[in-house]
């Protein structure tokens, strides 16, 4: 299970409530050498994002401890997620080892898988921005409008244009508005009204 004898191995297995018993997993962590006093096994919903054991194991990993698990996916659901917590571990000097896939970040190999599996992280990001983007291209073309909605249509706009050329201040502008549309607007909203030539 590697080099260094004097490591602490931490294991962690999680089944959701759907799914079968946690004994395959957790005997494949004694097998690894994981000892029980350092096996933490937790039980979430489909639905439940939060691991509140798993959570704990990387706030109070140690320089030189090594966490165990028996699967990949038995720590996040995404790559991004699993990739943010094995970097919160490598941030505590704590090293991650995964069974099924045979991963370990505390060997050359291991650190190197890591790195081309922060590149696929990346690589996906990169792909949900560039569909987003595209996605929003497409919608304004069919004339769709993206951000908040104005406050005043166009007729509002212009009367608020012509108390401007009478002579009104913004703050009186932004009275009468309140009155007569029965709308509050802000002060920054009503310049922004008043100074657009349209």
């Amino acid at each position: 299970i590697g080099a260094n004898t004097t490591e602490r191995l931490i294991g962690y297995a999680c089944v959701s409530t759907l799914e079968q018993n946690l004994d395959m997993q957790v005997q494949a962590l004694l097998k690894a050498g994981v000892h029980r006093d350092h096996l933490h096994v937790e039980k979430l919903s489909a639905s439940n994002k939060r691991r509140p054991k798993l959570d704990w194991i990387i706030a109070h990993a140690r320089a030189g401890d090594v966490m165990v698990c028996y699967k990949l996916d038995r720590i996040a659901r995404s790559l991004m997620d699993m990739l943010n917590r094995i970097q919160a571990l490598e941030a505590q000097g704590a090293g991650f080892r995964s069974l099924t896939e045979q991963i370990d970040t505390t060997t050359p190999g291991g650190r190197l898988m890591l790195h081309v599996l922060g590149a696929l992280a990346q690589f996906e990001r990169d792909l949900v921005v560039q569909r987003t983007r595209h996605g929003v291209a497409a919608a304004q073309a069919r004339g769709v409008k993206f951000g908040q909605p104005q406050k005043l249509d166009g007729k509002q706009q212009a009367q608020c244009r012509r108390w401007k050329k009478e002579g009104r201040t913004v703050r009186e502008i932004q009275g009468l508005v309140k009155s007569e549309f029965k709308t509050r607007v802000s002060l920054q909203t009503v310049w922004k009204y008043t100074r657009d030539n349209r």
